[in-house]
């Protein structure tokens, strides 16, 4: 009876719930700081900032805590310190751990030299991590690149095109960025089984040398496009996601960024234009005005 329970509390874990919400699939604990239970390393990178915190004083605490009483269970071991005072066995191993040795409280014992030696070692492997996983939170290279909130159908040299546009908001260089488009939905196969397939999107242009302000992505619906002879209805009776994936060299940290977003079905909007959002100035100059960089307007 107890191994059975074991094995349905295994399959339990084992499951991983996906969720259709708004035509996109939505899979439980993706990406979640508590998904990584079980990883403490990913655990500690993922976590907000508060916890992460929250954390190192909880672990700096308990360790003093527990040192503490290793020092009161060696009874009249430290010297200069009161007798069974908590406090005073508790602020030593502060300065202990913190290699701070103001002198007035040193161990005169065996046993007390003996847990000085084992919290010194605690000390500094737990500051050497602790460090290392702060500088992992810092260092992690992240992209601030946002997509257009749609993605729209409109012709484009006489041809049905996919557009949606992203810009780059840190006003740096993407150096040899490049774009990744995949068109994910479901199928029927021969031999009835409902499979999730992937296709590529060839755009236009998948590559930029600079990343710098905004860039407009464009995929003819050709013969050879997989949105072709598809309709608004037909995309979501199939669950149809186009999925985007960028990728490239941040010039201020020499380090590789990456950003990712999906358009759901209901997100592309057939017969729909962007508003335009370069303009020229009367000086012969241009601007961008991010202010319409979602807007659409219908076909005339």
């Amino acid at each position: 009876m107890r191994l059975q329970l074991k094995r349905r509390l295994k399959n339990h874990q084992q499951r991983v719930h996906i969720k259709i919400r708004d035509g996109q699939f939505h899979i439980l604990g993706l990406n979640a700081w508590h998904s990584y239970l079980r990883d403490p390393y990913h655990l500690l990178l993922t976590i907000p900032w508060t916890i992460f915190l929250a954390f190192i004083a909880a672990f700096y605490l308990a360790s003093n805590v527990i040192f503490a009483l290793l020092y009161m269970a060696g009874g009249d071991c430290v010297a200069n310190a009161k007798p069974n005072s908590f406090l005073d066995f508790f602020f030593f191993s502060v300065q202990t751990l913190a290699t701070i040795g103001y002198g007035e409280m040193y161990p005169k014992t065996v046993y007390a030299n003996t847990i000085v030696t084992i919290e010194a070692i605690t000390g500094t492997v737990g500051v050497a991590v602790l460090t290392g996983l702060a500088f992992a939170r810092f260092s992690k290279p992240t992209a601030r690149v946002i997509f257009s909130r749609v993605s729209v159908i409109t012709p484009h040299n006489g041809v049905p095109t996919l557009v949606f546009r992203t810009a780059n908001q840190r006003r740096n260089q993407i150096i040899e960025a490049q774009m990744q488009v995949y068109l994910m939905r479901d199928e029927v196969t021969v031999e009835g089984q409902l499979i999730r397939r992937i296709y590529d999107v060839q755009l236009l242009r998948q590559r930029s040398p600079s990343f710098t302000l905004s860039w407009v992505a464009l995929h003819p619906i050709n013969e050879s496009s997989p949105l072709y002879g598809l309709t608004a209805e037909s995309l979501i009776q199939t669950n149809t996601t186009i999925v985007i994936s960028l990728s490239g060299i941040d010039e201020t940290v020499a380090q590789v960024v990456h950003a990712r977003h999906s358009y759901a079905a209901q997100d592309i909007l057939w017969n729909y234009k962007f508003v335009d959002i370069f303009h020229l100035t009367a000086d012969g100059h241009r601007y961008i005005d991010y202010k319409h960089f979602h807007d659409v307007v219908p076909l005339d």
